[in-house]
């Protein structure tokens, strides 16, 4: 592939990586850390937030492994099979285990509080995952 034919291929992955990443963790944080407590503070009744709570949390976690899926997928082209030895594919597969974890525990008994914490865990890999570069920024393509 010649260099020009590359340069639209990469653009649309870094456009990808970073829409990805910013609606995912966005949302997970807006919906945890802003919009809760906002509409608690508002004086909503409490049942009716934990309701509006247990209705987004699995969209949102569901929305982030869709996403986490598509950054895998990003950085797996640039960065190859390293991609796992790399900061930025480890977090994106505790996302994927979190996730996962979010959506098999829900039957269990105490599961809401496993399902909490697997939703802060996703809130927090995406944290850590903003703070890295893009893929393509340490390779230097």
């Amino acid at each position: 592939m010649s260099q020009s034919a590359a340069l639209p291929a990469m653009r649309s992955g870094r456009v990808a990586w970073q829409l990805a990443q910013t609606l995912w963790v966005g949302g997970v944080w807006m919906l945890h850390f802003v919009m809760l407590p906002a509409l608690e503070r508002f004086g909503l009744a409490p049942l009716l937030i934990d309701e509006i709570g247990g209705f987004m949390r699995p969209l949102l976690v569901g929305f982030a492994a869709v996403c986490a899926l598509l950054q895998c997928l990003v950085a797996g082209l640039v960065l190859g099979w390293t991609v796992w030895r790399d900061l930025r594919g480890q977090l994106l597969l505790v996302v994927l285990l979190a996730a996962a974890v979010f959506f098999l525990v829900g039957s269990l008994p105490r599961g809401e509080y496993w399902q909490m914490f697997s939703y802060l865990v996703v809130a927090f890999a995406g944290l850590v995952l903003i703070l890295q570069p893009r893929p393509d920024e340490i390779t230097g393509r």
